[in-house]
């Protein structure tokens, strides 16, 4: 068995931050970080790449570019967790104890859960898409580009999924470029999610919804998908509260699948009911295991799972792990601070910013509720700058 003073499970948005982080402020740390891919993905990139705004291929970079110097990088899964003697066992059965534990593993795509989706998403001719993986971004752009009339459907799953506002960026998107190419009249759009509204943030509801409109997309409230028919090009759809299904028609579907915590995390210790990773929600720690820290999309901060919020978690879960090292009480709090870039079209984007109370928490000296150009440049130019050449580089802003 090895040790390390600190083991990073997961090197993606979250833990990568994390770990860069310590090491600017602790260069000598000696971090183990656990990952098996070979890629790391700038997934806020693929709504773009889904409208072909840029290809796939820009959202892709070697992961070891950015694997902080220093720090010892294991290539393998993670079989299961044991806290109580501060242990995590791998797939490979190998087993590696730390002192500190950061668990930063993201979230599970549930294909599977849709029967019907799995072995038809991205397919040529299926009429199936979705934005969630690089094998099947492209298959959405295929979509939209090839679709002049019939019935176009965009879903968005109940419970927790990462950006909980790309779906009906997409949406917009499409409903964008169908408006360009003169066919839109042609189409029927229609957008189901599982929720009750367009969007959680009562600032910016309003705007959003005259986009909606003047897109002239329909919006149905409360409607899980639960099948695919891949012969007769339908979709089935259970009411949340009724339970009553509904079968629509599609000659296009972009799915939103639904998601969950990892398997290896949710039937672990560190789960709460809901198989996320149970932390406070100011300080990041575990609330059981004071070695333990977590943050992103695999805790149970209830705030939006975006790249934006691991912004603002990273460095305060970095200032207390360091406090917990030194046997200092943890000061850093963490105010729920998330961003959802809505891009509402092609050069046009609403920049809802917000806190754990849904409080508007604006960056820029002017309102953001707005659709404006400038939002949709930083989103397109600066922000995935800001993430490979910053945030990965352990670079605070």
């Amino acid at each position: 068995m090895s040790h390390h003073q600190m083991v990073v499970v997961g090197a993606g948005s979250a833990g990568l931050a994390v770990a860069s982080q310590l090491k600017v402020k602790s260069p000598n740390l000696d971090i183990a970080i656990i990952d098996p891919a070979t890629k790391h993905y700038y997934q806020p990139l693929w709504t773009l790449v889904g409208a072909g705004i840029f290809p796939k291929e820009e959202s892709e970079r070697n992961q070891s570019e950015f694997i902080p110097a220093g720090s010892t990088w294991i290539q393998e899964y993670v079989a299961s967790f044991d806290p109580e003697n501060n242990i995590v066992s791998l797939r490979n059965g190998n087993s590696i104890s730390y002192d500190v534990l950061v668990v930063a593993a993201g979230i599970q795509i549930d294909w599977k859960k849709i029967p019907g989706l799995k072995e038809t998403v991205g397919k040529p001719g299926s009429g199936v898409c979705s934005n969630y993986d690089y094998d099947t971004v492209s298959s959405t752009w295929d979509n939209i580009q090839n679709l002049k009339s019939g019935t176009a459907i965009f879903t968005q799953p109940s419970g927790p999924i990462k950006c909980g506002g790309a779906p009906i960026k997409i949406t917009f998107l499409a409903a964008d470029y169908w408006g360009k190419q003169g066919v839109r009249n042609n189409i029927k759009v229609k957008f189901l999610k599982g929720g009750p509204g367009i969007f959680d943030v009562k600032k910016y509801i309003d705007s959003l919804t005259r986009v909606a409109d003047d897109y002239g997309i329909e919006r149905v409230w409360n409607m899980d998908l639960k099948e695919i028919r891949p012969e007769k090009k339908e979709a089935v759809f259970q009411h949340l509260e009724s339970g009553e299904e509904q079968v629509e028609s599609f000659d296009m579907i972009h799915v939103s699948p639904p998601m969950s915590a990892p398997d290896f995390i949710a039937k672990s210790p560190l789960a709460d009911s809901a198989g996320w990773v149970e932390v406070d929600k100011k300080t990041t720690q575990h609330v059981r295991y004071p070695n333990i820290f977590s943050l992103g999309d695999c805790s149970n901060l209830p705030t939006s799972k975006t790249g934006a919020a691991i912004r603002k978690q990273a460095p305060v879960a970095v200032a207390n792990i360091l406090a917990l090292l030194q046997n200092k009480s943890l000061q850093e709090e963490y105010d729920g601070y998330t961003s959802c870039p809505l891009v509402t079209g092609y050069g046009s984007l609403i920049l809802a910013e917000f806190d754990y109370d849904k409080q508007p928490m604006e960056t820029f000296p002017f309102d953001q509720s707005q659709p404006r150009y400038s939002m949709y440049a930083l989103k397109v130019y600066g922000l995935p700058r800001m993430y490979w050449h910053g945030m990965l580089k352990g670079r605070e802003f």
